[in-house]
C-alpha cells in the first residue's frame, strides 16, 4: 500500500479520489429516520460547496451543470454531517430534508421494488 493510499484510508484529512470523469458518488439518507433518499454525484466544486454552504450541491450528469438540491424546486437538503467512505470514493450526507427528495414527487428515488423474476417493478409505500 502506497503512502498516499495509507494516509486516505486512515489519517484525517479529506482527500476524495474522484472518477475518470471527476466524479464521486454521493448516498443521501435522512437525518431524521435514516431512509435512503437519493444517490447522486459530485464533482470537486460541488464538495466544497456542500462542505461550505452546508447545503447539498451536486454535478447533474445528465446536464453537465453543478446544481443546489432545492434551487428550483424548493425541496432543499441541509446537510447535518457528511461522511466519507474508507478510501475517500464516496460520501455519505445525511440532510435533513424539505419536501420530496425525487424529481418525480416522491419522497425518495427509490420508490420502486424488483418483486418478481422477471423483473416487473412495483411501487412501494412511501415513508412517514
Amino acid at each position: 500500500m502506497s503512502a498516499t493510499d495509507l494516509a486516505r484510508e486512515s489519517g484525517l484529512d479529506l482527500m476524495p479520489r474522484f472518477d475518470a470523469n471527476g466524479l464521486i458518488t454521493a448516498v443521501v439518507t435522512d437525518v431524521a429516520d435514516g431512509a435512503l433518499l437519493m444517490v447522486a454525484h459530485m464533482n470537486a466544486e460541488a464538495l466544497r460547496l456542500t462542505i461550505e454552504s452546508g447545503d447539498a450541491w451536486y454535478w447533474s450528469r445528465s446536464r453537465g451543470e453543478l446544481w443546489r438540491k432545492g434551487a428550483t424546486s424548493g425541496h432543499t437538503q441541509k446537510v447535518a454531517e457528511l461522511r466519507i467512505d474508507c478510501d475517500q470514493d464516496a460520501v455519505w450526507l445525511k440532510v435533513e430534508q424539505s419536501g420530496p427528495a425525487c424529481h418525480t414527487g416522491a419522497q425518495s428515488c427509490f420508490y420502486r421494488a424488483v418483486r418478481s423474476p422477471d423483473g416487473r417493478l412495483e411501487r412501494v409505500a412511501e415513508r412517514g
